[in-house]
């Protein structure tokens, strides 16, 4: 009996805890797998984020890099403490990663990184770092207004507070949309003015989106930008008005049908009006006019111009007369380079040609000028960069 018991023990024994043999299992007293691969073992990947944790006064642009090795990045996110997301991408192969937008200045930003080994087994790593404060900062200053509504001809015009040296990236950070949808593209005048515009007009009803994500671009050395926001306007009827300088009328044109032709005085022979498209960008009710400042002496000094819409940065305009004689207009050319019409002093006439024009005007409307013995009107002087043919205007 006790022969039995033994040999009854020795078989659950065997039975249990395998004996010589590993057949039974699927695992070596190693911990491995049937494989060889150890269980539980890290991942081979490893992350490395620069800059390194903690790290202040950080550049905005070129800094903030994120690479793997022995493995392949599957996760990056760079986040601000309000939770605004850098765009970035990876690359192909899994070994970088890039940002495609630079980062605001002074601000603190986390960064969560994971990779992945060959075996599938992960590795993350999370940093922190904030960007410098800038010493030297600059804005854009835009038109037209938030919240607006244009003509057709009306482009979105920044000048910048300081002169511009890395124009490219500035105007990566400005990004203007159109609803519907065309293809809109900038254009710098000098180093300090950036216009977008479309190849044509406007169409009617068109809502234009701008965004200025200009904080932190550097500029130029040692000066970064300090915008990040948004403004949109809208496009309202078509209004095109054309100017014949030699038949002395002008032709308004809405929606594509003419409206109204109203006799004119353009620039005399002296001082003839540019030629070319231009567009309206200020209006004045009544406004002061002195040939002093631009460049026409003592010639005139008019303290109460009616009805004036300013239509070159030179002093150009389109602007009520009452000095002339009612015959005039339609028949001679006497002015000092501006389009006059009928009017009365003061302004109070709503059924002058004037007055009807000026409201039936509105910022961004054009304004053609033709037949006039002058040259074209050069596109940065006022907002008439349509004065550019679309391959100038892009190159």
């Amino acid at each position: 009996m006790l022969s039995a018991l033994v040999m009854g023990a020795m078989l659950v024994l065997t039975a249990c805890g395998g004996g010589g043999s590993a057949k039974g299992g699927d695992k070596d007293p190693g911990g491995k797998d049937g494989s060889g691969k150890v269980e539980n073992a890290a991942s081979q990947a490893v992350v490395t984020i620069s800059p390194k944790d903690g790290a202040d006064a950080v550049a905005t642009m070129g800094a903030l890099k994120v690479t793997a090795a022995k493995g392949k990045l599957t996760t990056v996110t760079v986040q601000d403490d309000k939770g605004t997301k850098i765009e970035g991408k990876i690359a192909a192969d899994g070994a970088s990663w890039q940002p495609l937008q630079h980062l605001a200045g002074a601000t603190k930003y986390k960064v969560h990184a994971v990779a992945e080994d060959a075996d599938g087994r992960e590795s993350a790593k999370d940093t922190t770092f904030t960007t410098l404060v800038p010493k030297n900062t600059f804005i854009g200053h835009y038109t037209p207004e938030d919240g607006s509504t244009v003509g057709v001809g009306m482009p979105v015009s920044i000048n910048f507070t300081r002169g511009i040296t890395d124009p490219a990236a500035v105007e990566k950070a400005i990004t203007v949309t159109a609803e519907p949808s065309v293809p809109v593209e900038g254009h710098w005048f000098g180093n300090d003015r950036l216009d977008f515009r479309p190849e044509k007009y406007w169409a009617a009803g068109t809502k234009v989106t701008v965004k200025l994500n200009l904080d932190g671009v550097e500029g130029r050395p040692g000066v970064y930008g300090k915008q990040a926001k948004s403004f949109s306007f809208t496009i309202g009827r078509s209004q095109v008005s054309t100017v014949d300088a030699s038949a002395k009328t002008m032709k308004v044109v809405r929606d594509g049908k003419e409206i109204k032709n109203i006799p004119i005085t353009a620039g005399a022979p002296s001082t003839t009006t540019y030629n070319g498209q231009m567009v309206i960008s200020e209006k004045y009710k009544v406004t002061r006019m002195n040939g002093a400042t631009v460049g026409f002496g003592g010639e005139y000094d008019i303290k109460d111009v009616p009805h004036a819409m300013r239509l070159s940065t030179s002093g150009t305009f389109v602007h009520g007369n009452y000095w002339a004689s009612a015959g005039t207009f339609g028949s001679a050319n006497v002015s000092h380079g501006c389009i006059g019409l009928r009017d009365v002093r003061g302004a109070y006439d709503k059924n002058t040609p004037s007055a009807w024009f000026y409201n039936n005007s509105i910022i961004g409307d054009v304004v053609i000028v033709k037949n006039s013995k002058d040259k074209q009107i050069a596109p940065d002087n006022g907002l008439n960069g349509w004065n550019m043919s679309w391959s100038e205007w892009t190159a």
